[in-house]
């Protein structure tokens, strides 16, 4: 038996190695597993149900495209596994991401869809508890009973007891309050949770500004738009903070993407529940279900898609204690004197306009690089994400970052729209971990990349990618020499390609010196505008000294420090550069210490200018009279990694 066919549910029995882990941590200690599973029993009746049911509805949207196919069983069941990186980074910038996960919004929008339609047919009182019990219910063991789930369940419990039973808001305050007590009392490490703390925000913020601002926006709209506008926009308020804290980012379109999906989340759910329960009857009338579920779930996947695109749709916030203290004051000050702005009219309409130009920027954005570009390091976190200018919308991109909302947002930024060639350095995730940002809404002809195809995971998962959007996959050569319009570029490493483990599988993680995908990183010399520019990739010392051997003109005005600014230089390689301008890409307040102050000194000694992402931002490259100049921008997002 392997790993991967043990059954959620199911007790098993393995012999390893118990190994420590990292301070703090919610896990007691990890297991290094030497032996197959041995199962013991099988997963429990209910369990075994659940999960035909869940695979029942897997394939009543098997025939729908990838994105329905991904969505709708995440907003039954919870389940992800099938939902694109490109939908999942547009449901971050857009405030959606609840609905690509079990949450207790998602719960709390299908009860809001589902109990009205049981007064429809006429159950009272007692009935609609039972109703929405029997839901939450299905849902938890759909869901499967996990800690996030449970989590769900609770706020959508507060939300029934609301909505059956007319309670106060008092009484709603009192049933979160007593539900948060129940769950931290029961798992202590909740107190630490993100998405706890987003869930009992949201729900908090639903209970208690909800009502105020929907009887504000009464006075002169109906009241079911009332209630659209109100409950959206309270949730996000209250959560802003700690999503700013986590994401170093500010949605603006988050309370119109809300307005707009919500009304869809509660048709797509009930009828991913009827495909679902369906699938176990007649495999022919769940697909015509799923296809039903599939189309409320398309305008859910537009609104993120259109919504995400828009140029101002999130704005970056710094994620430190000053930065999220200010974002919490200004959002206090909003709880205080909001109301009196949605029960105006004319003051509304000003707010809007105001915020329509801000997420539209007609006018363009005040920190986008200068038209004149050449050369930008794209602030990625810790990774690399670099873009040469190859013509009027087109550029030649080279490696994409861990991040894709990170890549796709600097390709926004700088207008990228075509990209004839996207190299991947190597396939560490830190280098291929945006490849969703790019392919995002851009046309890309070709992906050149290593021919050391490991780490195997990260390489797999760049060639499915790049099948998805229909686009070649190629090795480089050495020496090679290719063009794109003014930009060209030589192949000058990998040489020579080490031995792949026989499993395929990566012999270091991304962080581990002198690994061998490290040193056959692709490096390349690019001239452009009269500017040489060498990059590097994570080449280590033994790769440097080789491409030194090799007699190569190394001469350029720019360097791209090898490996994020690590310790391990060959400082005969950097003295053969001899670099006007050095540049880093690396994150902040990283665990690996990049860069390393014994090269930011081997650099000082040669008199090289250095530039690093970690503290200047986004690194803007033009050269306008043959005048190399530097544009730094502030930095964008943390780096946790």
């Amino acid at each position: 038996m392997k790993w991967q066919s043990v059954r959620y549910g199911q007790h098993v029995e393995a012999t390893g190695r118990l190994e420590p882990v990292e301070a703090g941590s919610n896990v007691a200690a990890m297991l290094s597993v030497r032996s197959p599973p041995r199962p013991i029993d099988e997963p429990p009746w209910w369990l075994r149900a659940a999960e035909h049911v869940r695979a029942g509805l897997r394939e009543a949207v098997s025939g729908q495209p990838e994105d329905v196919r991904g969505l709708v069983p995440a907003l039954v069941m919870g389940d992800v596994s099938a939902v694109s990186t490109d939908l999942n980074a547009d449901f971050q910038t857009t405030g959606l991401t609840h609905l690509s996960a079990v949450s207790g919004t998602n719960l709390t929008l299908l009860l809001a869809f589902l109990l009205p339609l049981a007064r429809l047919i006429g159950v009272r009182a007692r009935g609609l508890t039972i109703v929405g019990v029997l839901t939450v219910v299905a849902f938890v063991v759909l869901a499967r009973p996990q800690p996030s789930v449970l989590r769900a369940a609770a706020m959508g419990l507060i939300a029934l007891a609301a909505m059956t039973n007319g309670g106060t808001r008092r009484r709603a305050v009192r049933s979160l309050s007593v539900a948060v007590i129940v769950l931290l009392l029961l798992d202590t490490s909740l107190a630490r949770s993100a998405g706890f703390a987003l869930s009992v925000l949201a729900t908090a913020g639903i209970v208690l500004l909800g009502p105020i601002w929907r009887d504000a926006l009464a006075k002169w709209l109906p009241g079911w738009l009332a209630d659209a506008i109100s409950c959206p926009l309270a949730a996000q308020l209250a959560c802003t903070p700690v999503v700013a804290w986590l994401s170093g980012q500010v949605s603006l379109v988050a309370v119109g993407a809300n307005l707009l999906a919500g009304p869809a989340v509660g048709p797509a759910t009930i009828l991913g529940f009827v495909a679902a329960g369906v699938a176990l009857l007649n495999n022919d009338l769940a697909h015509l279900a799923g296809w039903a579920a599939g189309w409320p779930a398309r305008w859910i996947i537009l609104i993120a898609h259109e919504g995400a695109d828009l140029p101002g749709a999130s704005g970056d916030w710094p994620a430190t204690v000053l930065g999220v203290t200010v974002l919490t004051v200004l959002c206090l000050a909003l709880v205080l004197g909001l109301h009196r702005i949605l029960a105006r009219p004319i003051a509304m309409i000003v707010a809007v306009v105001v915020l329509a130009v801000v997420i539209l920027r007609p006018v363009g954005s005040l920190s986008r690089p200068p038209n004149d570009w050449l050369f930008v390091v794209c602030d990625v976190g810790q990774g690399d994400g670099l873009v040469l200018r190859a013509g009027d919308r087109t550029a030649v991109v080279v490696d994409t970052g861990p991040d894709p909302a990170a890549m796709d947002k600097c390709l926004r930024d700088l207008g990228v729209k075509h990209i004839p060639v996207l190299v991947l350095s190597h396939f560490h995730a830190d280098h291929v971990g945006g490849l969703a940002g790019v392919l995002n809404g851009r046309r890309v002809d070709e992906i050149e990349v290593t021919p050391y195809a490991a780490p195997r995971a990260e390489y797999e998962r760049v060639r499915n990618l790049a099948a998805q959007h229909k686009v070649d996959v190629r090795s480089v050569a050495f020496h090679e020499v290719r063009q794109v319009g003014a930009l060209q570029w030589t192949t000058l490493w990998p040489a020579r390609v080490p031995a792949l483990p026989a499993d395929g599988a990566s012999s270091a993680t991304s962080s581990d010196e002198g690994s061998p995908e490290n040193n056959a990183s692709i490096a390349m010399m690019v001239e452009l505008s009269g500017l040489r520019i060498l990059l590097t990739g994570d080449l280590e010392p033994e790769s440097q000294r080789a491409i030194l051997a090799s007699g190569a003109d190394l001469r350029a005005d720019i360097l791209k420090v090898p490996h994020h600014g690590s310790a391990q230089q060959d400082p005969a390689f950097i003295n053969a550069v001899n670099p006007r301008l050095a540049v880093i890409s690396a994150g902040r307040n990283n665990d690996y210490g990049h860069p390393a102050p014994r090269t930011l000194n081997l650099l000082s000694h040669n008199a090289v200018r250095t530039a690093v992402t970690s503290t200047s931002g986004a690194l803007t490259i033009t050269n306008p009279d043959n005048r190399l100049a530097l544009i730094r921008r502030r930095p964008m997002s943390p780096t946790r990694k």
